[in-house]
């Protein structure tokens, strides 16, 4: 007895969704239009200085769904509550500068500086840009009490960046003395890949506004001190502040925008 072959029958729709399309009147809210976004960034879990950058995103979207840009910010700097004990504890409360032969003062010559630890040696983001493709896989309505409705809509972006660094200045590479008396800021441009998310909302035809959490991994060194450098793996301190010092920190950061979107004309599909 053989089985009867399976035969598979297609279903073919009458009436009035007879080759309608799955949505209606959908609002384009992206396709061919250029984003203008200002917005203010903050980072998060820093040790030592934190970070509020204002900044601009700009983006052309090929489609509803695909946009190419580049985004960018200046930062401003405010010190977490570690650097304050430290200055009022380690720096301030020893007094180093008049006592340096103390038994403390001789352990963390090189690691500490005598004066502001924020003009002579702990690390801030000047600066980044990062131009990154947007990617948007979602989207809908969002009801409040069943009365209010606002379009919205989740995206991914991925991009590589340049970031403008202070750190403490290298010292040590020819007198290993030389750090416990050399201390100062200095800029260098470090790159990084950076990627997020973001959720952002449309009250009108061509204003929007949305928040994004961005991450920026790279190795810097934000406290200042000789990290690495000695022993087989580098892993102990070799009285040099050089490249070796430099930590991965996998830095991360939330944004606040408002987006303007031209043309201010919408499309909507049939």
């Amino acid at each position: 007895m053989t089985a009867a072959p399976a035969e598979a029958q297609e279903i073919q729709l009458t009436g009035p969704l007879a080759g309608a399309p799955a949505v209606r009147q959908l609002r384009l809210h992206r396709a061919g239009r250029f984003e203008v976004a200002p917005g203010a960034s903050f980072t998060l879990l820093d040790e030592y200085r934190r970070t509020i950058m204002p900044g601009l995103r700009l983006t052309y979207h090929f489609t509803d769904w695909l946009g190419f840009g580049a985004w960018g910010g200046y930062g401003f700097q405010y010190n977490a509550g570690l650097t304050d004990e430290l200055q009022r504890v380690a720096i301030d409360g020893r007094n180093c500068d008049a006592q340096p032969f103390t038994k403390a003062c001789q352990l963390t010559r090189v690691n500490l500086t005598k004066g502001d630890l924020t003009k002579d040696q702990l690390g801030q983001i000047q600066w980044v840009a990062a131009p990154q493709v947007t990617v948007v896989p979602f989207r809908g309505k969002l009801a409040l009490f069943a009365e209010l409705f606002v379009d919205t809509d989740v995206s991914f972006f991925a991009g590589a960046a340049a970031i403008g660094v202070k750190e403490r200045k290298e010292c040590g590479t020819t007198n290993q003395n030389a750090c416990a008396e050399t201390f100062g800021l200095e800029s260098r441009m470090a790159f990084a890949p950076t990627f997020g998310l973001g959720w952002n909302f449309y009250p009108s035809d061509f204003i929007g506004f949305g928040a994004e959490w961005r991450a920026l991994p790279f190795a810097w060194n934000t406290s200042g001190f000789d990290n690495h450098g000695l022993g087989t793996d580098e892993a102990f301190p070799d009285r040099k502040v050089d490249d070796k010092d430099r930590e991965f920190h996998f830095t991360s950061m939330v944004t606040v925008s408002l987006s303007i979107q031209f043309p201010t004309g919408i499309k909507t599909t049939e």
